[in-house]
């Protein structure tokens, strides 16, 4: 072959490939669906049109039948009319079954005719949604341009029949009460193009107050909308709805409840299913509660006829929890289906395993929550549940991924619980498992960046919010981290277009990724400051108590008068106004009107001090107060020696990552998420008058009546032992601790209040090996949350 030849060869060669990999162009397509579509069917090719136009400024015409030129076409419908809207194509695509099943769809390319065509051919109506909102998430659409891989091929159905979240019009949440119809049907829209197939309602009485300042419309109203917005796109509407009142056993509540319920039921047009919580709110016995849900479902049946009944034994103690039981053994028939949720003493294995079969159980995961919660953040630092606390912005992908994975065969689906547009990348990471299970969550948050941010933003804004993830992870002295996450989204955010900057999706992870650097840059900074203050104290023998004391004071004050890393903290702010206007997220009380601190309003709590500067403080007001100079030195001699064991002993900081050597820690969040057999980093309790020590603040705790444990090695066996031990966190009746299983060091007794060190021998026999075991139980049997078993520091002293 001549060096021509060659050439020539290779240029076909470079033509053909080119042309092979070229996308599709969709921008002039066509959409063509049958002419006798469902209501939703008709709302999906309207979703395809809209979401279209949105991103490319290209609106595309829709038809009926196919265009007599070479104009590409996309065309959507149900398997059943496939003849109507295929074409010259239905022949070959019927032979082509794809993926049996509900909700299934199957997406095709073909390019053998003069241009291309792509087909969504859903197995039902919502297939055909389903199919329209894969093939969206799929496109890569910018200004002008709409393209897809030319070889993109799908065909796919459903793991799980339920895929759905709690979207409660409440005061209590950080966002949703301000929405307006419109940004409703926009959320729900959302959540369908990502396979969700339900949302669950709040109804107008719950344990909340009344009314917002934000509420755009009445509660009976807004929620009428929304389910009419959902049944729109053919999605199932389910309420979330507790027994309040505080006696079911008396008739005249009875009657009560099932007139307020049937004025909320006639008002719905919509209504699939009702879930009545045990407890979280409420508290009603079984038997009374069995009693009132029989009625309550024929009184629902009476406006709805096919739809459901369900409760959870939420909030139950152990007899109330045996109650339960015996009466699901009785089969009630009124009864459509058991839900897990939190506050639930026995693992899904467990409550599946004690239930008869024909229930089918659905959960109620908290993906909302950061703490004191039924799926806290493992490792998590201090700093953040201080500052960012517990309902702040969270995107967990990996996290939520091991937690839906945690026996997902046990369920037939879920509906997550939620409290605002915080949580959002975890709804679709699990409406994506929930569709698949074998999806890789880095994939569906690539899915995420591509369709709500941009088609540029596919990879780098996916991998952020990975790296906001690992910035929660573990203790954040020590995470650099977190200022590399930081620079990924400046860098985002100096490339990003004002559509871009203005997309409040984008905006929570900038707010996120300013507020993680600013906390770990003030972390280091006012540690410095509490070392140095210390070290001032230290020389209180020669300087002097009072002039020690002032000049540690000093230092301290540093926090405030020279605080570090103002411009991150204003761009934190400028974030925060951001996030009100774009999606009317209440980050801060005063400035939004947010109904709570602890309920996501974190920009109020940006500088709470991250050292021990208000226990100084007051420590130091106490010990002016002392005349004796000798007394003053003893006292600040205390605080400088406060972690001492002394010769030969131990000291654990149970709620600090980094000194918790002794600490028993269990399977762990891998294995159990829900920490029901492991111990885990709780920040139970909240200081009060006095203030508490920065150790006070965190806990290691164990939940229900498992036992928090620790462990000890090499001890001496002749010596004997004491243990100086801080019970904070939550108050419970009672708190025990048991060496090695046999010997009581003390009976159950009650924290003490205000928080202060207390001490206790320990028996010779225990250490006579030169090994202890150490197990804290709280009083057994409770209902409720499950905490109280919470420890916060522990000195082992060798006499």
């Amino acid at each position: 072959m001549t060096l021509r030849q060659v050439k020539l060869l290779c240029c076909v060669l470079w033509a053909s490939w080119l042309s092979a990999a070229a996308p599709l162009d969709l921008s002039k397509a066509v959409v063509v669906s049958p002419p006798s579509l469902s209501g939703p069917e008709k709302k999906a090719i309207q979703v395809l049109v809209e979401e279209v136009e949105k991103r490319t400024q290209v609106r595309l015409p829709t038809a009926s039948v196919w265009p007599a030129d070479s104009t590409p076409v996309i065309a959507v419908g149900p398997a059943s009319a496939l003849k109507s809207f295929a074409g010259r194509y239905a022949a070959t695509l019927a032979a082509d079954r794809g993926v049996a099943g509900a909700e299934g769809y199957r997406i095709r390319v073909r390019k053998d005719g003069a241009a291309p065509a792509v087909f969504v051919i859903g197995n039902d109506a919502r297939g055909v949604l389903f199919g329209v909102g894969h093939l969206l998430r799929a496109l890569r659409m910018d200004k002008q341009r709409i393209q897809l891989p030319d070889d993109f091929s799908v065909a796919t159905a459903p793991k799980y029949s339920l895929r759905g979240h709690q979207l409660g019009y409440r005061p209590k949440t950080n966002a949703y009460d301000a929405w307006s119809v419109p940004i409703w049907d926009q959320y729900i829209r959302d959540l369908a193009v990502f396979g969700t197939n339900a949302i669950e309602l709040i109804p107008p009485r719950s344990d909340d107050a009344d009314d917002s300042p934000h509420f755009p419309l009445p509660k009976m109203e807004m929620n009428a909308e929304m389910s009419r917005i959902a049944n729109e796109y053919g999605l199932d509407v389910w309420v979330w709805y507790p027994a309040m009142d505080r006696d079911y056993s008396d008739p005249k509540t009875v009657e009560f409840a099932l007139n307020e319920w049937a004025e909320f039921f006639k008002r719905m047009p919509r209504l699939d299913a009702v879930f009545v919580p045990g407890g979280d709110p409420g508290h009603t016995q079984p038997r009374y509660m069995f009693n009132l849900l029989e009625k309550q479902a024929a009184n629902l049946h009476r406006y709805h006829p096919k739809a459901q009944m369900w409760m959870s034994p939420q909030g139950f103690d152990k007899p109330w929890m045996d109650e339960f039981y015996g009466l699901m053994k009785q089969e009630p028939g009124w009864l459509s289906g058991v839900v897990f949720g939190p506050q639930i003493r026995v693992s899904l294995p467990e409550l599946r395993e004690a239930i008869p079969k024909k229930y089918p159980i659905r959960r109620y995961p908290d993906i909302t929550h950061s703490l004191q919660c039924q799926y806290p953040v493992q490792d998590w630092d201090t700093a953040y549940a201080l500052t960012e606390g517990r309902e702040g912005i969270n995107p967990r992908p990996l996290g939520e991924a091991v937690i839906f994975h945690t026996y997902e065969n046990y369920a037939i689906g879920f509906l997550t619980y939620s409290e605002g547009s915080n949580d959002d990348v975890n709804k679709i990471v699990w409406s994506g498992l929930g569709w698949n299970p074998k999806a890789d969550a880095a994939d569906i948050l690539r899915e995420y960046s591509r369709y709500f941010i941009g088609d540029r933003y596919t990879e780098d804004f996916a991998q952020g919010l990975l790296a906001l993830e690992r910035n929660w992870r573990g203790p954040l002295l020590t995470n650099a981290g977190v200022y590399t996450t930081l620079q990924q989204f400046q860098a985002m955010e100096r490339s990003a277009s004002p559509q871009v900057l203005l997309n409040w999706r984008f905006q929570e992870g900038l707010y996120r990724a300013y507020y993680d650097a600013y906390n770990r840059s003030r972390l280091i900074y006012e540690s410095a400051l509490e070392d140095q203050a210390i070290d001032k104290l230290r020389e209180a023998a020669r300087t002097g108590a009072l002039a020690a004391m002032s000049e540690a004071e000093a230092v301290l004050e540093r926090a405030v008068t020279q605080p570090v890393s103002q411009p991150w903290r204003a761009r934190v702010f400028e974030m925060a106004e951001a996030l009100y206007q774009s999606i009317r997220m209440q980050l801060s009380v005063p400035r939004y009107k947010a109904i709570a601190v602890s309920r996501g309003a974190n920009l109020d709590s940006i500088d709470v001090p991250l050292n021990n500067r208000p226990w100084l403080t007051y420590r130091f007001a106490e010990i002016r107060k002392m005349t004796d100079e000798r007394e003053r030195l003893r006292a600040i001699d205390e605080i400088v020696n406060w972690t001492s064991p002394g010769p030969g002993g131990f000291y654990d900081d149970l709620g600090n990552l980094a000194q918790q050597p002794h600490l028993v820690r269990g399977p762990g969040f891998e294995k159990d998420p829900a920490f029901l057999q492991s111990s885990l980093v709780g920040f139970g309790g909240r200081s009060g008058d006095p203030p508490w020590r920065f150790s006070w603040r965190n806990q290691a705790e164990s939940l229900n009546d498992s036992p928090l444990e620790m462990r000890y090695a090499g001890l001496d066996p002749s010596a004997r032992y004491k243990i100086r031990v801080v019970y904070a966190g939550e108050t419970v009746p009672g708190i025990r601790l048991v060496a090695n299983d046999t010997y009581e060091v003390h009976p159950f007794i009650k924290k003490e209040f205000p928080v202060r060190p207390v001490e206790f021998d320990i028996p010779a026999e225990a250490t006579a090996q030169g090994q202890l075991s150490l197990k804290w139980y709280r009083t057994p049997g409770l209902s409720g949350n499950g905490r109280g078993c919470q420890v916060a520091e522990v000195w082992l002293i060798r006499n």
